[in-house]
């Protein structure tokens, strides 16, 4: 029996006779040489597995918030030109597209209208109850200026007045306390 460098052992896999200094113990415990060495497969690996997730208790879906008013900062509305009947809104942020449909209100007054709310405050030749018709008006996103150009969408969108023109042209109006919001509002 040989010691230290010269030290000789068998492996557990071949039974050859191997340098004792070559050899490796695998991740099974058999002693073995280098160039036999075997790692473990990962399919071996034993995973802890989970429980099925739970439910909770009195779960509901989520629910689709309904459309609500947005207060409009004051004389919101601006005409463009004289005998157009083109209104530029001021909205910051709206979120809007072009082909919705907006209805403006005045402030909350329960007597006026059946939805309790006034008609909006005429200005420059346009009428509060033309700009507060209950099926509200189609929009375009931007601001229209008196050339046809549109510009600053995100903070402004347009529409047609119907059957009013400006007289001036460039005046802002509307009132306090005025929204936009959908044609019919739901609870």
């Amino acid at each position: 029996m040989a010691t230290g460098k010269f030290s000789k052992a068998i492996s557990d896999r071949s039974g050859m006779e191997f340098p004792y200094n070559e050899m490796i113990t695998e991740w099974n415990g058999s002693f073995v040489h280098v160039s036999e060495y075997e790692e473990k497969h990962p399919q071996l690996e034993i995973s802890a597995h989970h429980g099925d997730e739970q439910g909770l208790f009195n779960a509901r879906p989520d629910r689709t918030e309904n459309k609500v008013l947005i207060l409009l900062i004051p004389n919101a509305f601006e005409t463009i030109s004289a005998s157009s009947g083109i209104i530029n809104v001021s909205e910051k942020g709206h979120g809007r597209s072009t082909g919705n449909t907006v209805r403006f209100r005045g402030p909350i007054h329960k007597t006026s209208d059946p939805d309790g709310f006034e008609n909006l405050t005429g200005f420059d030749g346009i009428t509060g109850s033309n700009l507060s018709r209950a099926a509200g008006y189609s929009i375009t996103v931007g601001k229209r200026d008196s050339s046809g150009n549109i510009t600053n969408t995100e903070n402004f969108y347009h529409f047609t007045v119907a059957t009013d023109t400006a007289t001036t042209g460039g005046i802002s109006g509307g009132g306090q306390s005025c929204s936009s919001g959908p044609a019919t509002l739901t609870a």
